[in-house]
């Protein structure tokens, strides 16, 4: 096993920069809507220990100056709200190999009515990239209709077991299907998110940073979230739409590793 494969595999924070695909510039100002902005700040930071790209950006702006790679598999766009989600495969391990990836990360819409055809994709892409030592990243979101109907029933109950049972799921999924390494929604408590962390066995967790909240919030999450058990991190938007990203990535990482 490769040594940056081990270092990805430990505790981890990856800087995620695969919103633009999905979507689309709303996520973006003047200086963030450019990765080599993106660039500066993973190399100012020093902190992340991966970097998450979508194959074009990749190409463009990979350096062996920034952090380890992950290239992103599969992406949709954001126009299709209304059915139900499906990611499919748009760039090969061989590519992804090709552009220097020490890892490659793929979406499963969980509860999706699609779930079954990427979860077979999925499963192709597993067995490939491990016969190369890749890791395989799997984001696993809780998605679609079904999903919608189980926060229904969450809300009208007043509470979140339903759903945190869903990532709990999620995370167990993951580990079935053989990846490395899962990213998932924080269930929003630690007693809650360590079950989820249980669930996903030897497939280390990372948790999602999402939209962009308020820094004492944000920082009080990632605390909860490595109280949990989980691995770390994968922040996009809560490090370069924030006002001192080098320094917030800072913060972050001094939580991930004390």
């Amino acid at each position: 096993m490769r040594e940056r494969r081990c270092r990805l595999l430990n505790k981890c924070l990856l800087l995620a920069y695969d919103q633009g695909m999905e979507h689309g510039p709303t996520d973006f100002s003047d200086e963030n809507v450019d990765p080599a902005a993106i660039e500066k700040i993973a190399k100012d930071a020093g902190v992340f220990t991966g970097i998450v790209f979508q194959a074009g950006i990749a190409e463009k702006y990979r350096s062996d100056q920034l952090p380890p790679l992950v290239v992103k598999l599969n992406g949709k766009t954001g126009f299709h709200k209304k059915e139900e989600p499906v990611s499919l495969q748009l760039c090969s391990v061989e590519r992804a190999m090709e552009l220097g990836a020490t890892a490659v990360g793929y979406t499963i819409y969980v509860g999706s009515e699609h779930e079954e055809e990427m979860m077979k994709e999925f499963g192709k892409i597993v067995e490939e990239a491990h016969e190369k030592d890749l890791p395989v990243v799997a984001w696993m979101y809780p998605r679609g209709k079904h999903i919608e109907e189980i926060e229904k029933r969450d809300r009208d109950r007043g509470d979140k077991k339903e759903m945190n049972e869903t990532i709990a799921y999620a995370a167990r999924l993951g580990l079935e299907l053989g990846a490395d390494m899962v990213k998932l929604p924080f269930t929003g408590d630690t007693q809650s998110f360590s079950w989820v962390v249980k669930s996903a066995g030897k497939t280390r967790v990372v948790v999602q940073g999402g939209g962009k909240k308020e820094e004492g919030e944000f920082l009080e999450e990632v605390r909860q979230i490595m109280d949990s058990g989980a691995a770390g991190m994968a922040v996009g938007r809560n490090v370069w739409q924030h006002p001192d990203p080098v320094g917030i990535a800072k913060k972050v990482a001094q939580i991930i590793w004390g």
